[in-house]
């Protein structure tokens, strides 16, 4: 399987797919703390995340995949969201609660 392939698979396989840098107990950068306490500040409870240090591969197939440069990137429904600072708008205009609701 090709790194889009899993990459595919993981991002549709899953509601709420975050690619970030460490874990959601312990992120290894800023803007991905930012993101994991948005998505908790939303009520979700269920993420898959993916953390980029442990996959070179990954780390650099997921900025093929959305055509984004920078870490972290947020999937909703197989749909790029985007990053840190679009996911901190949505959440602020209440946009990313919406795409959030099952």
């Amino acid at each position: 399987m090709s790194v889009q392939d899993e990459i595919r698979k993981q991002v549709t396989g899953n509601k709420v797919v975050l690619y970030m840098k460490g874990s959601p107990d312990f992120p290894q950068c800023g803007f991905s703390a930012n993101a994991v306490n948005i998505l908790r500040a939303c009520g979700v409870n269920e993420m898959f995340t993916v953390n980029v240090l442990e996959n070179p591969e990954i780390r650099q197939g997921i900025k093929q995949y959305a055509n984004w440069p920078t870490i972290p990137q947020l999937y909703i429904d197989g749909e790029f969201v985007g990053g840190s600072d679009i996911v901190t708008e949505l959440y602020q205009s209440g946009e990313l609660q919406k795409m959030l609701q099952p």
